[in-house]
């Protein structure tokens, strides 16, 4: 094996770490890549985090450099303890991403410089003192969050550092909405659709009379200001909801086609939704609308605190 050095990150890396998080983005969510800036400013605070973020009371990117190339790196986080923290996080460190270049014919040591990167992640979260470690995979791009099944590779890597998949695997999907239902008349007599600001984007209820029967919500412009301009023409699913005693009449459908048609005239062309692999009954029905399953991607990881067995 060729010598590693593993080292903080330094400016003059940035190209060649977003070369590495843009072919991992790649790999799950098709034609996405993220400029420099947008992965400078996650090392730096992740404003989509807006719940967690502010609970990080200390950061940490480390790059292992083998043969002159960055080969792998990892961010690290360290979250406070203090009553204002979710319990969960409190008192808490991950490492939130780790990267690296699998194993090549021209460079076929890539996975021992990952390791040597691992174990100093975990010497960096010992000498944190976290009563909690976590590892994920959440890069600055929609969809691309857990460990994808895309990453064997870093799977590999967590599990041989002693983490361990022990919350939810989530499905990403995507759907072209040129194929998406179109506006059709109302599954049920007197049904109206009435749009608002919602929770997670705009709101689009399906109404009998005052009662709310359905609705879903669409975040039309995921470019975050301009900083993801190669975002322009996604949207995003916040939320989609048909209570219990009008579902399996056409309600979902008839939303979906609502939202479309808003989306179209938004000139948004792609739009990512997820389920928990257990939600069959929610998977079939996108599949039904035109959604094709983009990546199931393995949420929540943890290690006990200390060295590896």
């Amino acid at each position: 094996m060729s010598p590693v050095q593993v080292r903080p990150f330094r400016r003059g890396d940035r190209e060649q770490l977003t070369e590495l998080v843009n072919a991992h983005v790649q790999a799950v969510v098709p034609g996405v890549s993220v400029p420099v800036n947008t992965v400078m400013s996650q090392l730096e605070r992740d404003p989509g985090e807006f719940i967690v973020d502010p609970w990080v009371a200390e950061r940490l990117t480390l790059v292992a450099e083998q043969r002159g190339r960055v080969v792998a790196a990892a961010h690290l986080r360290r979250y406070g303890a203090g009553e204002g923290v979710g319990e969960s996080y409190r008192d808490a460190a991950e490492i939130g991403w780790l990267l690296y270049w699998p194993q090549a014919s021209y460079w076929p040591d890539s996975a021992e410089a990952a390791d040597v990167l691992t174990a100093a992640c975990l010497a960096q979260l010992g000498r944190w003192g976290a009563a909690r470690w976590y590892a994920d995979g959440g890069l600055p791009a929609p969809g691309v969050y857990g460990v994808p099944e895309q990453w064997p590779h870093v799977r590999a890597v967590y599990e041989r550092a002693g983490f361990v998949h022990d919350g939810h695997t989530e499905v990403v999907l995507l759907a072209r909405v040129d194929e998406l239902p179109r506006p059709s008349p109302a599954p049920v007599a007197g049904l109206t659709v009435r749009r608002a600001l919602g929770v997670n984007g705009t709101r689009l209820s399906a109404c009998l009379g005052e009662e709310v029967v359905g609705y879903v919500e669409v975040a039309a412009n995921l470019t975050d200001g301009g900083r993801l301009a190669q975002l322009a023409g996604w949207a995003d699913v916040g939320n989609l909801h048909v209570a219990e005693a009008h579902r399996r009449r056409g309600v979902a459908t008839w939303l979906v086609g609502q939202a479309a048609d808003w989306l179209r005239l938004a000139r948004v062309e792609r739009l990512l939704d997820y389920a928990w692999a257990e939600e069959e009954g929610c998977l079939a029905l996108l599949r039904r609308l035109g959604f094709r399953e983009l990546t199931r991607t393995a949420r929540g990881w943890s290690r006990r605190p200390g060295p590896t067995p």
